[in-house]
């Protein structure tokens, strides 16, 4: 099959060539896959987690052409979306069955391909938050994919959204999607927060941790800063009241809560942001983009 493979000497590390088809499982389908997204960690730190020559991939959505060997999960023809920790850079994929969902004919496969690491970790971190309906609840990174999602869902669950963003110009697009307000970094932000959701790390974590209130809590989900985060748990404790922090894990199972964003996707209620779409003999000069915060949203490749 053709595919997207991890070359060191390759502008971002990526170079379109042939690699070895999979072979499914007995609880797994094989797909031909139609569109995949990149994410900003995969390709950040491609070169730390994969080979030369393997095919990474987290993301990607296409059409059933080998249904599972044990008659669980859709059959032939079925169009899916679908998460693993690699191959989705491929022509073809092997994937579990509960790690996909199967997508109407009403929904782009490409828009679809963006939601699985996405759409479900920002999905999973607002849930941890608990009920938000009426509180105020801090999206940092608001302008990245997981960002976006997590702007849209908290809003959906009744939360007062602050997106922070890095410019004004990141900032675009977040009112519409549901954001209460729109802040450049943390340093104007005065008022308490029920819950965090954190995807930069580093001295922005500690500030927005600083921000609970009583019994709110903060998921550190991503680190797009590069830094190590410090945090003062002494002046935690002058506060007077009791937070808290973790460090968030998007877990397995992906289906059923991809199947909720498809439906939410099919109604016109999730819009998927894509920010750039292209063929995927663009993937390096995709990847730099996003690399470059020149991406707002997602950034889709057409597998032809």
């Amino acid at each position: 099959m053709r595919a997207l493979i991890h070359d060191p000497e390759a502008p971002a590390g990526l170079r379109l060539d042939t690699a070895p088809d999979p072979v499914p499982g007995p609880g797994q389908v094989l797909v031909e896959v139609r569109a995949t997204a990149l994410n900003f960690g995969e390709v950040k730190y491609l070169a730390a987690q994969r080979q030369p020559g393997e095919v990474s991939g987290w993301d990607a959505a296409g059409v059933v052409v080998q249904a599972a060997a044990d008659g669980s999960g859709p059959s032939v023809g079925s169009r899916v979306v679908t998460f693993g920790w690699s191959g989705g850079w491929g022509g073809l994929r092997v994937v579990d069955v509960d790690e996909l969902a199967v997508v109407p004919e009403s929904v782009d496969l490409g828009a679809a391909s963006g939601l699985p690491v996405a759409g479900v970790t920002a999905l999973r971190a607002v849930r941890r938050l608990g009920p938000v309906v009426g509180r105020r609840v801090l999206v940092t990174g608001a302008s990245g994919g997981v960002g976006r999602f997590a702007v849209q869902l908290a809003a959906r669950a009744g939360a007062w959204v602050v997106a922070s963003v890095g410019s004004e110009a990141r900032g675009e697009g977040l009112i519409e999607l549901g954001a209460g307000e729109i802040v450049v970094g943390l340093d104007k932000v005065t008022d308490p927060v029920f819950g965090v959701l954190d995807n930069v790390g580093g001295q922005q974590l500690a500030q927005a941790f600083a921000l609970l209130e009583e019994g709110g809590s903060a998921q550190a989900i991503g680190k797009a800063s590069g830094e190590a985060t410090t945090i003062d748990f002494e002046e935690a404790r002058i506060r007077g009241f009791r937070t808290s922090i973790e460090p968030f894990f998007v877990g397995p199972k992906f289906g059923p809560d991809l199947a909720y964003l498809v439906d939410l996707l099919d109604k016109g209620q999730l819009d998927p942001q894509i920010g750039w779409r292209g063929d995927w003999s663009r993937a390096s000069e995709a990847a730099k983009a996003l690399l470059a915060r020149k991406i707002n949203g997602k950034a889709i490749l057409d597998i032809t």
